[in-house]
């Protein structure tokens, strides 16, 4: 049995949330690769403009961008692992709690009835897997809300059949307009039921842009969304142009056989995303 403290976990998940002032590699990457074919001139200084923006918040350890997001955190929690000190969720908010604090990030999180700020980000949404092994694994994403805003989910009968799955893709981000700050990353989850599809759909924002589906016929079903989504015209903040989304990433699970889920959920441009392993 391994174990691991509640201090370590905090700590950890503090170091996290650094994220917020920086993009991920391959959300980097994405957008100078967008930069570089696009063809419309105003679309063209609006990624300019986000990708000034993200080096400069990198260089002097400011937020990428204001909206800070609520955390969301993904744990694989290995089966021999023994959690000292307190609790998983609580070591977790700790991280939370002062790593926002110490890095000077929006304090966003607030009652949904009384609207009285918890002053201190917390409580994050901790979802908790259980694995084989001893080992601890922490996904951080802070997650903006003019994207999570724009979430849906669809409870498609199964006579709709795939193409009502891709109408109903294509239509979340004709809804979703420029309110998301695009371009942005697609995550969808197929399947289940309402709540484990939307998971799917949110889950899909942990790969690396661009990374195909390791399951052959989502993946041409990602590119082929793609396609269809960058034909939309919206583009860059919204401007047009050439590129409306970085990615498409599908995940599925099995669902009932009266029952076709498909759960959208929208990442803006900037995408801030973390992890360690304990």
């Amino acid at each position: 049995m391994k174990e691991i403290t509640f201090k370590s976990i905090a700590d950890a998940v503090c170091e996290l949330t650094r994220a917020c002032s920086g993009l991920t590699a391959s959300c980097s990457s994405a957008m100078r690769a967008a930069y570089d074919k696009e063809s419309n001139e105003n679309a063209k200084f609006a990624l300019e403009m986000l990708m000034e923006n993200a080096e400069v918040a990198k260089d002097r350890g400011l937020p990428v961008c204001q909206d800070t997001g609520m955390a969301v955190v993904f744990v694989k929690l290995g089966q021999d692992v023994h959690i000292s000190g307190g609790l998983l969720t609580d070591a977790i908010d700790e991280g939370v709690r002062r790593g926002y604090r110490d890095n000077g990030y929006r304090a966003s999180v607030l009652d949904p009835i009384s609207r009285v700020n918890t002053r201190d980000n917390t409580p994050a949404v901790t979802h908790v897997t259980v694995t084989e092994g001893d080992k601890l694994q922490i996904a951080f994403l802070p997650k903006g809300f003019g994207s999570e805003n724009m979430s849906r989910l669809y409870m498609l009968t199964p006579s709709q059949g795939i193409d009502g799955v891709k109408e109903s893709i294509i239509n979340a981000v004709k809804l979703a307009g420029s309110n998301p700050c695009p371009p942005i990353v697609v995550g969808v989850g197929i399947g289940g039921t309402a709540e484990k599809a939307m998971l799917l759909a949110k889950e899909q924002l942990l790969r690396e842009i661009g990374a195909p589906s390791e399951n052959s016929a989502l993946a041409a079903l990602e590119q082929e969304l793609l396609l269809k989504i960058n034909a939309l015209g919206i583009g860059a903040q919204g401007f047009g142009g050439d590129t409306s989304a970085l990615a498409v990433h599908i995940g599925k699970y099995p669902t009932h056989i009266s029952a076709l889920p498909v759960a959208v959920n929208i990442q803006c441009n900037a995408v801030r995303l973390s992890s360690v392993t304990l």
